[in-house]
């Protein structure tokens, strides 16, 4: 029954049930659970694994430098920025709506890392990002234009929710 199992699961893409069908239905005798709660909980559990992929897949897509996070920011050595309204960055309604933001400021101040918390957290929020430096940029569109195909350099930016753009200056 076990190997029927491992292939059926290894033919339906079902990685999280392989690997913990034989924990789950241990758990689910000691507790006398159902047949329907037992595949509940089977099927429950691979997808909060395929959105935790599906998250940290979007998160390596958008080619941050390194990796930075909102809740590392240090508010006590930029007063200028509030934790309040970091929090209203984290949330992914003003990129679905399409609004625009840029983060100005003195050397040092953390824009990089805020530009990277905020790309970070709507990654994580299903959205898809790039991050890229203005420089970046620049070479890669005139790059495409020598090759005569600005086109699809453009297309590629455009498929994403939110462009980065990193060292603006």
């Amino acid at each position: 029954m076990d190997t029927a199992i491992d292939e059926a699961c290894r033919s339906l893409h079902l990685p999280t049930i392989r690997g913990r069908v034989s924990e789950m239905a241990e758990e689910a005798m000691r507790q006398r659970s159902s047949y329907k709660d037992f595949l509940a909980d089977l099927l429950e559990a691979e997808c909060a694994e395929r959105e935790e992929r599906r998250k940290q897949r979007l998160v390596r897509e958008a080619s941050f430098p390194r990796p930075k996070r909102l809740e590392d920011f240090d508010f006590a050595e930029n007063p200028n920025v509030t934790p309040e309204l970091v929090g209203t960055l984290a949330d992914p309604a003003w990129v679905k709506a399409g609004q625009p933001l840029c983060l100005i400021g003195d050397s040092g101040t953390g824009k990089s890392h805020l530009l990277t918390g905020i790309g970070t957290a709507m990654a994580e929020a299903g959205l898809k990002v790039r991050y890229t430096t203005t420089v970046n940029l620049v070479n890669e569109l005139a790059e495409a234009a020598d090759e005569k195909k600005p086109a699809r350099a453009i297309a590629r930016y455009g498929r994403v929710d939110l462009l980065c753009l990193d060292e603006f200056g």
